[in-house]
């Protein structure tokens, strides 16, 4: 089954596909990644908080998940 993040996704939904995306996270500025937003809202909606761009930050996430064991 083939693991792929869209930006309705929350950031905890993501972290539970492989917790290897946290520092993907963390680059991009989302350092508190337990936080009760970190399960409530989507990554775009984080994106839209931390000023950083949900299209690139999805692109990442699964590029990694694409190559991820």
């Amino acid at each position: 089954m083939e693991n792929t993040v869209d930006k309705s996704m929350s950031i905890g939904e993501v972290l539970n596909m492989h917790r290897g995306t946290a520092r993907i996270f963390i680059q991009f500025g989302m350092h508190c990644l337990g936080c009760p937003h970190a399960i409530a809202e989507s990554i775009e909606d984080a994106c839209a908080a931390h000023g950083t761009n949900a299209d690139e930050l999805v692109h990442q996430l699964n590029e990694f998940l694409a190559t991820a064991e």
